[in-house]
C-alpha cells in the first residue's frame, strides 16, 4: 500500500464511528480499527482513552501530510506539517485484531491491511 499519495493533502475530518476512526483527506479516506497514537511537535503524546486524545486527533484537521508511511510488518506514520504525527504500531505483538484498517485512495482503489 502506498500512503505517498497523501503527501500534500490536507486532513479534511477526523470521524469518530462505532468501532474504528475513519481520517477523511482532500480525496482520500484511512479508515482505522485499531487507534493510532499521537504526539504534537514537542513530542508529547497521547493514545487512546487518555485525556484530550479526542483534541489531539482532531489539532491535524487541516493540516497538510508532510509524509506518509506503510510498513506492513512495523508501523503506520503519517506526519503534518505542523509537527503533529499519528503513529500506529503493525507488530503482531502490539495488535489484537486480524484487520487494521483500510486505505481508499483518490482514485477509488481501496486495500485492506
Amino acid at each position: 500500500m502506498n500512503l505517498d499519495t497523501l503527501s500534500g493533502d490536507r486532513l479534511s475530518a477526523v470521524e469518530f464511528v462505532h468501532d474504528h476512526l475513519q481520517l477523511r483527506f482532500e480525496e482520500a479516506v484511512l479508515r482505522l480499527y485499531v487507534w493510532p497514537d499521537v504526539a504534537d511537535a514537542d513530542g508529547i503524546s497521547v493514545g487512546y482513552g487518555q485525556p484530550n486524545y479526542r483534541d489531539a486527533l482532531c489539532s491535524a484537521i487541516d493540516e497538510a501530510v508532510d509524509s506518509a508511511e506503510f510498513n506492513e510488518s512495523d508501523a503506520l506514520t503519517i506526519e503534518f506539517e505542523n509537527g503533529t504525527v499519528f503513529a500506529l504500531s503493525l507488530r503482531d505483538e502490539d495488535l489484537d485484531t486480524p484487520e487494521v484498517g483500510s486505505f481508499t485512495s483518490a482514485d477509488g482503489d481501496t486495500t485492506e491491511f
